[in-house]
């Protein structure tokens, strides 16, 4: 039996012929192969492993052991790298084979492509989410609570009589409806969500109205409301005047009109103006009500925010210049094709 010295020479020796071996294998079934060949039993460092009991001195033992153990773990590495490269590329081979041209499907005329107001609602989303807000939804079947009483307007509010609302017939009576808005999502979000909060919140309204050019029964909105420590008026303006570079393009911009909500305090209306010098108004927008923030469980003295919503179809409808909104939803190909 060799001395230590011998030892390490041959544990040397026979990794580097499993490492060369496991180097050339070239499919995964010829790397298990040698790696049980140079590692399995009956490989020349089991062997080497078996025979550490006649190394008479004890250090020497143990470094022949660890040498042994190394070059294992370094069989073991190898082969793990191996396996992974090979599996990849047969995965390759397999997909390719697997392959279907499908240059006549594509060449002809697409089947559909998303509504006009869903092309808006899902690029609304993709500019807040740019700007760091989060995406929030909420149920289209509200409570008077969350829809009404949490957003500063209490039974006898003026406000309400303005939303011409739709009750459904489910608990005490007007206790329950379809939301006018998607204002309850706000009290939902600050209810179950931590603090700071950015987010946005598009979903589809309901309101008593009759169908005409420019107003609809159902129709689709986005909110967006910020919560944090120190949050002005000016952060609210700023984030307007980003929002509509981002959406509409840099030759457009932004001015606000004071207005009233019972939500928000101090209120305004916000336009947009692109570079020929037109107005079109599209939202309110404002500092969040004090009452509103208690409703949602944010103490008023600690944290502020603003909020602000439009309309998700009038967006659309401006953006693409329709003249009614009735033809957005008259499912008449002539229009729906040209978007």
């Amino acid at each position: 039996m060799p001395g230590s010295d011998g030892h390490a020479e041959q544990v040397a020796q026979a990794l580097a012929q499993a490492t060369a071996a496991l180097r050339a294998a070239t499919d995964v079934e010829s790397l298990r192969r040698v790696a049980n060949e140079h590692s399995g039993k009956g490989s020349a460092l089991v062997g080497l492993k078996s025979s550490l009991g006649s190394l008479a001195d004890v250090e020497a033992r143990k470094a022949a052991g660890r040498a042994i153990n190394e070059a294992m773990q370094a069989i073991e590495a190898i082969v793990s790298e191996r396996l992974a490269l090979l599996e990849r590329a047969a995965a390759q081979v397999a997909s390719a084979g697997e392959a279907m041209d499908l240059t006549e499907h594509l060449a002809r005329r697409s089947r559909g492509h998303a509504h006009i107001v869903t092309q808006a609602w899902e690029r609304l989303e993709d500019v807040f989410v740019g700007m760091g807000f989060k995406v929030a939804e909420g149920p289209e079947v509200e409570t008077d609570f969350h829809n009404f009483t949490a957003l500063n307007m209490p039974p006898n509010h003026p406000a309400r009589s303005g939303f011409d609302t739709l009750f459904v017939k489910y608990g005490a009576p007007g206790s329950t409806l379809l939301r006018t808005h998607t204002s309850p999502v706000q009290i939902r979000v600050m209810q179950e969500w931590d603090l700071p909060i950015y987010a946005v919140m598009p979903g589809r309204v309901f309101r008593r109205d009759t169908p005409d050019a420019t107003h609809m029964p159902v129709f689709h909105q986005i909110e967006g409301l910020v919560i944090d420590k120190g949050i002005t008026f000016a952060h609210l303006a700023g984030t307007i005047e980003a929002f509509t570079k981002a959406f509409f393009g840099s030759e457009f911009t932004s001015r606000l009109r004071p207005n009233y909500f019972p939500f928000t305090e101090p209120s305004a209306e916000f336009d947009v103006r692109s570079s020929n010098g037109k107005w079109i108004e599209l939202g309110g927008c404002g500092m969040v009500h004090p009452n509103v923030l208690r409703a949602g469980g944010v103490d008023p003295e600690v944290y502020s925010g603003f909020a602000f919503g439009f309309g998700i179809d009038r967006m659309a409808k401006e953006r693409h210049d329709v003249a009614d909104l009735r033809d957005m939803y008259a499912n008449d190909l002539r229009f729906v094709r040209q978007f």
